[in-house]
């Protein structure tokens, strides 16, 4: 997203409190667990090793194995050999277009080829339990359909977000678009989602606990898949040394996957000559993780794409009489948006005259407006409520599966869990309606924002929501940034990748399609790969 595509961040909703002892607070983890318990939701490439069938994982042993040393402790890696690997993985890196635009270089986010420097990346992969992968792949279809049912119920998220409508302008001018559409009964019969699951693995509870579902610019599908092969490549290379099985670190086919989907919304649209169409930021430093798609698009399908900034869409778009989008002279099949996220993404009115016009067309969008508000903080914390999946879902176990992974989640208007907060603003998050990280309120900042809101007496509670901090393992790692490694210790968040395409009633694609693993220092809340924290990274099963 932003910059660097700040979602590359990791969601210091569940960073790990730093120093924090867990003996000497494990009756007030307790204690809270239990309140947390009773107010929840009732509470790319060719060398396929490991199929992503997560439920038919292939060729990997299943039973648990002890770790090698060099998983268990990074840091312990002999000095010659540790510069042997990060030489080889800058150069490989440099070679298969693991890269971004050096923040250093003006240009970089603006001319293809112009400042380009490796990715920020973890040496090696980090360790993971299998069986919580497989459930987090296990996830990904439910999500699917759960956001394109809960997109249909436009009454449903127009009174959800009803109070964060008057408290918040960006929310407030999507739920205009949103309200525009209902009332023209806009149809949406090609519904094309490219989501994100993020998950954490609390180390006390051992679960596995959602962060945030993502429906819109779900990012780094591309790049994601590239540091998977470079973990593989450095283990084969290194294999007497290391002592690791490239077996364990599961291929990523997310870029192909998205791409594929992408195409298969291009045939459902039925325009051979028409195109899709990138809406992206002007300065875009992560511009080429969005290219691989592009590439697989243009190589493998034979479809054109274009990017576009929103201004540009406004001053060059027009809608013909039969809804097809045109923009400077190409129709337009299928808008994938990598912008439009964040208030800044609109700082004028031609950009949401953009976004008007493309909500207005009969081009294949995605999101939509409706997916997109299915994504927003307070939708998450609106389902997370006891009796509300079944409004949308019928099967029993596939609601009983999402509400394992759901997170303590809670409004503003919960008095019991404000004043809990107040006084245990450690274990708690404090969650505005923003996407791309850098955005989240902890620690002592969580009582004083709720002692200020309650001495004000307005509506800017409705702005947020309380959400359960998450405390995940913290490991040793090696980051490597800007040509130096850094050993330090870290946690990790897995983001996984969701694929739905539906054409009025025949769903053509519901499926987990690959994984991000994104990982930091332990001791920072706030942390993206544009700020010197957080690195892509990918998993070695367990």
């Amino acid at each position: 997203m932003a910059a660097i595509d700040s979602s590359i961040g990791i969601n210091s909703t569940t960073s790990r409190i730093t120093n924090r002892n867990p003996s000497s607070n494990s009756s007030l983890y307790a204690c809270t667990l239990q309140n947390q318990l009773k107010f929840r939701n009732t509470h790319f490439t060719n060398s396929l090793i490991l199929t992503l069938k997560c439920s038919k994982i292939e060729n990997f042993e299943t039973h648990q194995k002890i770790l090698p040393k060099i998983m268990s402790d990074p840091h312990s890696i002999d000095q010659d050999l540790l510069q042997k690997l990060v030489y080889d993985a800058l150069v490989w890196s440099s070679l298969h277009g693991l890269v971004v635009g050096d923040k250093n270089v003006q240009r970089s986010g603006v001319v293809p080829g112009v400042g380009m420097v490796h990715a920020p990346v973890a040496l090696l992969p980090t360790a993971f339990p299998e069986s919580h992968w497989k459930q987090a792949c296990e996830l990904a279809p439910i999500f699917n359909e759960l956001v394109d049912r809960v997109s249909l119920d436009g009454k449903f998220l127009q009174e959800s977000l009803s109070r964060t409508k008057e408290v918040d302008a960006f929310t407030s001018r999507l739920l205009d678009l949103h309200s525009k559409m209902l009332e023209m009964n806009k149809k949406e019969d090609i519904r094309l989602g490219l989501h994100r699951s993020d998950y954490m693995l609390d180390e006390q509870t051992k679960l596995l606990l959602q962060i945030e579902l993502n429906t819109i610019s779900s990012s780094f599908a591309g790049l994601s898949c590239v540091v998977s092969e470079l973990h593989r490549s450095l283990i084969n290379s290194y294999k007497q040394n290391l002592g690791l099985d490239s077996k364990r670190v599961p291929t990523n086919i997310a870029v192909t996957q998205f791409a594929e989907t992408l195409a298969k919304a291009w045939t459902e649209y039925d325009n051979p000559r028409a195109a899709v169409l990138f809406v992206v930021q002007h300065e875009e430093r992560n511009m080429y993780d969005q290219h691989w798609f592009s590439l697989i698009l243009n190589e493998k399908h034979k479809i054109t794409t274009i990017r576009k900034t929103l201004a540009e869409i406004d001053a060059q778009g027009e809608l013909q009489p039969d809804g097809t989008l045109v923009i400077d002279g190409e129709a337009i099949a299928v808008i994938y948006f990598r912008a439009g996220y964040t208030p800044t993404d609109y700082p004028t009115e031609s950009e949401w005259r953009a976004r008007f016009l493309m909500e207005q067309s009969a081009a294949v969008k995605c999101p939509s407006i409706s997916y997109h508000l299915v994504g927003t903080k307070k939708i998450q914390q609106e389902l997370a409520k006891p009796g509300v999946l079944e409004q949308f879902l019928e099967n029993k176990d596939d609601i009983a599966k999402l509400r394992k992974c759901f997170a303590g989640l809670w409004s503003l208007e919960e008095s019991n869990i404000v004043k809990d907060a107040i006084e245990r603003p450690e274990l708690y998050v404090m969650k505005p309606q923003r996407e791309g990280g850098g955005n989240n309120i902890y620690g002592d900042d969580v009582r004083e924002a709720l002692l200020r809101l309650q001495m004000e007496r307005t509506n800017e509670d409705a702005a947020y929501i309380l959400m359960q901090r998450i405390f995940p393992v913290v490991a040793p790692t090696i980051l490597m940034r800007d040509g130096s490694c850094h050993k330090d210790s870290a946690v990790s968040e897995l983001g996984i990748y969701g694929a739905y395409l539906r054409n009025k009633e025949n769903v053509i694609m519901n499926d987990h399609a690959g994984y991000l693993m994104r990982t930091k220092v332990s001791s920072s809340n706030e942390g993206g790969v544009a700020a010197g924290f957080a690195v892509l990274d990918s998993l070695y099963l367990t």
